[in-house]
C-alpha cells in the first residue's frame, strides 16, 4: 500500500496558511460528519487563498471569502499520491488521531451509569429515604462535582458510600472514627472535608429527614450524625445529669455518687456509657427528664443537696450520650417521666423520648399547656413545622390552634414543686 509522501503533505495541507482548513475538518470529524461538503472561511487573506490553489492545483474565484469543497481535496490528495487514503488520513498524519466526540460522549455516559449503578443494591434501593437521595443525587449532580467530573473516581466514592451506608443507622452507638474504620479500613476516610465524607453526609441528612443544605454548622452536624446513631467522637456527645445515686462499684458509677452527694449536676459523656455499663444506682427508680438545662440549675441551687430525685437533661435533640443513658434506664425498668418546651421543636424531642419503654409525659399533654395559656405564660409561637403528638393527640391541636410557645422556664414553680416532692 502507498505510503503518505508526508514532506509533501505538509507543504501543501500543514502550513499556517491551511491550519483553518485542518480545523475544521477535524471538527466534522469528530463530529460524525461526511467530508463530502465545502466549508468556507468568510475573511481569507491573499496567503490563505493561494495555499489552497496550490492544494487544488488551480485558480480560485476571487473575493472575501474562500469555499474549499472537501470532497475535491480528498480527490487530489489520493490522486497526487501525496495521501493514498485522502483527506481523513492527511489529518491525522498532520495532526494526530481523532476522538469521535459522540463515541466518548456516549462511553462517558455509561461510565457514569456505572458510577450510579454502585447504589442499586438492597441497601440502598429498599429504603425509600435512600432512594429518594439516589434520585436527587443524580439530578443535582453531587457525586459528579464531589469526584471533579472523573466517573472513576466517582464509582470508587460510591462504592464506599455503599459500605457505610449499610451500617446506618447504627443499632449501637458508634464514633465516627470507629465507623470509618470497620467499614473502610481508615479511621479518617469520613473526616470532614473529604469528598467521601461530603457525599455519606448528604445521605444523613435524608436519613435524618433534613433538607439539603440543612445541618450545616458543627452542631448541626452533630445532630443530623446522632440521628443516625453516630457520635463524632466519644468525649463531644454529652449528657447532664442530677441525682443519680451511682455506686462504688464502676469509675463513672462512684462519679455520680460524689456529684450526687454534693447536689452538683454532673456531665457523663458517651464514652462513659459506652465503655462500661456504669453503675447508675436506680434500678426501678422513676427518672425525670427535661429539655432545658435551666430546670436542672434550679433544681441543684434550690433543692438540698443529695435530695433531688434523679434527673436527666437532654439539652435540645437527643444526643447519642442522652440517647445511650435513657435507653440503659428504660432497660433497667425505670419510668421515665418526660416535659419540655411547648413548641414544635420540643414535640418533636419529646416523641423521641417518649417511644422508650415505660417512658410517659410529665406535664406535657393538652391540659398542662392550656393551663399555661390561661395564666398568660408563654410568647407568641412563629417558627416550626407542626408534629404529631400520639401520647396525646388534642396537644397538638392546642398548639396549633393558640400559636403560643411555652417554654419550661415559664413553668419551673410546678416542675420544682414536684422534684422536690420526690
Amino acid at each position: 500500500m502507498p505510503e503518505i509522501d508526508l514532506p509533501r503533505l505538509r507543504r501543501l495541507l500543514g502550513t499556517p496558511e491551511t491550519t483553518w482548513l485542518l480545523e475544521r475538518v477535524r471538527d466534522r470529524m469528530a463530529a460524525g460528519r461526511t467530508l463530502d461538503t465545502a466549508v468556507t472561511l468568510k475573511t481569507a487573506t491573499a496567503e490563505q487563498r493561494r495555499a489552497i490553489e496550490l492544494l487544488l492545483g488551480r485558480r480560485l474565484r476571487s473575493g472575501c471569502s474562500l469555499t474549499v469543497p472537501l470532497a475535491e481535496v480528498d480527490r487530489t490528495l489520493r490522486a497526487s499520491l501525496t495521501c493514498p487514503d485522502g483527506l481523513a488520513a492527511a489529518v491525522v498524519a498532520l495532526t494526530g488521531p481523532v476522538t469521535d466526540r459522540q463515541a466518548r460522549h456516549a462511553a462517558e455516559a455509561a461510565a457514569w451509569q456505572q458510577a450510579l449503578a454502585e447504589f442499586d443494591v438492597p441497601a440502598i434501593a429498599s429504603r425509600a429515604d435512600l432512594a429518594s437521595w439516589r434520585a436527587e443525587l443524580e439530578a443535582t449532580g453531587l457525586l459528579k462535582r464531589l469526584s471533579g467530573g472523573d466517573p472513576v473516581v466517582a464509582r470508587t466514592l460510591a462504592a464506599e458510600a455503599v459500605h457505610v451506608l449499610s451500617q446506618l443507622p447504627a443499632t449501637n452507638s458508634i464514633s465516627l472514627p470507629v465507623l470509618a474504620a470497620r467499614t473502610l479500613g481508615d479511621a479518617h476516610a469520613l473526616d470532614e472535608g473529604r469528598p467521601l465524607a461530603a457525599l455519606v453526609f448528604s445521605a444523613v441528612r435524608a436519613l435524618a429527614a433534613l433538607p439539603a443544605g440543612a445541618a450545616s454548622d458543627a452542631e448541626g452536624r452533630r445532630a443530623a450524625w446522632a440521628a443516625v446513631g453516630v457520635a463524632l467522637d466519644e468525649l463531644s456527645s454529652r449528657v447532664l445529669v442530677l441525682g443519680l445515686p451511682g455506686s462504688p462499684r464502676s469509675t463513672t458509677g462512684r462519679i455520680l455518687a460524689a456529684a450526687h452527694e454534693g447536689g452538683e449536676p454532673c456531665l457523663l459523656t458517651l464514652r462513659q456509657l459506652a465503655r462500661e455499663l456504669p453503675d447508675l444506682g436506680v434500678a426501678g427508680r422513676k427518672i425525670r427528664v427535661c429539655e432545658n438545662p435551666a430546670v436542672l440549675a434550679a433544681a441543684a441551687d434550690e433543692l438540698d443537696p443529695g435530695c433531688c430525685p434523679p434527673l436527666v437533661c437532654v439539652e435540645g435533640n437527643l444526643s447519642l450520650a442522652a440517647r445511650a443513658l435513657l435507653t440503659q434506664l428504660a432497660d433497667l425498668s425505670c419510668p421515665i417521666a418526660y416535659h419540655g418546651d411547648f413548641d414544635w421543636g420540643g414535640v418533636r424531642i419529646a416523641a423521641g423520648v417518649l417511644r422508650l419503654p415505660g417512658a410517659a409525659p410529665w406535664r406535657y399533654n393538652a391540659p398542662a399547656y392550656l393551663a399555661a395559656v390561661e395564666r398568660g405564660l408563654g410568647t407568641p409561637l412563629t417558627s416550626g413545622a407542626p408534629a404529631p403528638t400520639p401520647w396525646d393527640p388534642a396537644l397538638g391541636d392546642a398548639i396549633a390552634e393558640h400559636g403560643i410557645r411555652v417554654e419550661e422556664e415559664h413553668l419551673l414553680d410546678h416542675l420544682l414543686a414536684d422534684l422536690g416532692s420526690g
